[in-house]
């Protein structure tokens, strides 16, 4: 109900269709990471025995996290702030360092899982997925300078 004379709080809202919101761009590189790095994962599952299994998965999962957290903000500050892009990937490269630093720590001395499968996967997914998220990038640097 509405006082005559009020406009409402939501009176110039209205509902994004599917393709219209920002979030689903910004998104549909992260799904395409993450499909790819579970479907090679489930394929290699299918391959090795289950300790193995659960090594290769904790390999993808530190990578997969960083690159997704990376290309959320990324995306972000270029769309937003493009003159702070290099000194934000500066600084999420020492983040980074230090959170996989400790991820790896934490893999091999805490949980305790084999050395060999956990890096072997560990570096096959981080040349991966970065090589990934440096093309998708460049097809978002070359959008802006059309």
């Amino acid at each position: 109900m509405v006082l005559a004379g009020r406009v409402t709080a939501w009176g110039d809202r209205r509902v994004l269709r599917t393709r219209e919101g920002r979030l689903a761009a910004e998104m549909k590189p992260i799904a395409y990471m993450a499909a790819a790095a579970i479907t090679s994962w489930v394929g290699a599952a299918v391959l090795v025995d289950p300790g193995t299994s659960f090594e290769i998965f904790f390999g993808m999962l530190g990578p997969l996290a960083a690159v997704s957290g990376t290309w959320l903000v990324a995306e972000w500050v270029y769309r937003e702030r493009p003159e702070q892009l290099t000194s934000f990937m500066a600084a999420a490269f020492f983040v980074k360092m230090v959170f996989f630093g400790a991820y790896v720590a934490v893999m091999l001395l805490v949980m305790r899982v084999r050395p060999m499968p956990f890096v072997v996967s560990f570096t096959g997914y981080f040349v991966g997925l970065y090589l990934m998220e440096a093309l998708y990038l460049k097809r978002l640097f070359s959008k802006r300078s059309r």
